[in-house]
């Protein structure tokens, strides 16, 4: 089984100009398992995405470390804080596929061009990639639109693609910076049942970035919520809202339930209580 740890991790911004440094991330700690949907959730400003950009590999910590890989050797757990659990996390590899809040697309590329365009740089057999460029773009229901230029599709069709193409690569885990954050709320919602039926199938690991409340709520297996910075994880929770609409699939039923509506109160109730003890 696949696992994300990170641990001990802190992230320090050096000052521009010999001013002040910026401590963004302060002993942050985090173990994810296959099969996880995390959403991290918190005040603008928190390190959240700082935080993917380090499960990501974009940036390095300043102090602690990251390992991605399997988490069972002949049977036998290995150490969770420990650098023997997998591979230390040093850069960006397709073993991580970002999902980005804007679809980072290329223009000139149709839509199953830009979903198999990273097995193409792998060197990848043109009818392979574009079997699994394919199955993936059929997951997210985009099959009738393969030949169809990024601007023709509107902004969530642009958003399934982003998320088809992070698939294709077979990644152990996706990230997703706030990819629902543009889109109107109709779409949005949409958006967030496709997530949850792609999650099921593919009980792919997931971190989510959000600033939504009950988005967060709705799809995640386990919540954390960062404090204003330096960014640190200051509460979890584990959910199981997510199952529930899968069973129902009504995300209006699942949201008002008296269990939905008190997390949500003492969810608001921390970040807000954060804000104005830093205001």
């Amino acid at each position: 089984m696949n696992t994300l740890k990170v641990c001990e991790v802190s992230v320090i911004y050096p000052g521009s100009e010999g001013g002040e440094s910026v401590t963004a991330l302060s002993d942050v700690n985090l173990t994810m398992k296959q099969g996880d949907l995390v959403v991290a959730l918190g005040a603008s400003g928190c390190g959240k995405t700082t935080l993917l950009n380090l499960i990501a590999g974009f940036i390095s910590p300043s102090k602690g470390y990251l390992t991605l890989g399997e988490s069972l050797v002949e049977g036998y757990p290995r150490v969770l804080c420990g650098k023997d659990i997998g591979d230390e996390v040093t850069g960006p590899d397709a073993d991580r596929g970002v999902v980005f809040q804007k679809h980072a697309l290329l223009p000139w590329l149709n839509v199953i061009e830009n979903t198999e365009f990273g097995l193409k740089l792998q060197g990848v057999d043109k009818t392979v990639r574009r079997e699994r460029a394919a199955e993936y773009l059929k997951l997210v229901g985009l099959e009738e639109f393969h030949q169809h230029k990024v601007y023709q599709l509107s902004g969530g069709m642009q958003q399934r693609v982003g998320i088809a193409r992070a698939l294709t690569n077979d990644p152990k885990m996706l990230l997703l910076d706030e990819p629902l954050g543009a889109l109107d709320a109709l779409t949005r919602e949409s958006l967030q049942e496709l997530l949850l039926d792609v999650w099921r199938k593919t009980n792919k690991m997931m971190f989510f970035i959000t600033h939504s409340v009950d988005e967060a709520l709705l799809l995640a297996t386990k919540l954390v919520v960062m404090s204003p910075r330096p960014g640190r994880i200051t509460h979890q929770f584990d959910l199981n809202f997510n199952q529930q609409f899968l069973d129902c699939r009504d995300a209006r039923q699942v949201k008002s339930t008296p269990e939905f509506i008190a997390m949500r109160e003492q969810v608001l109730s921390i970040i807000h209580g954060d804000e104005l003890a830093t205001a």
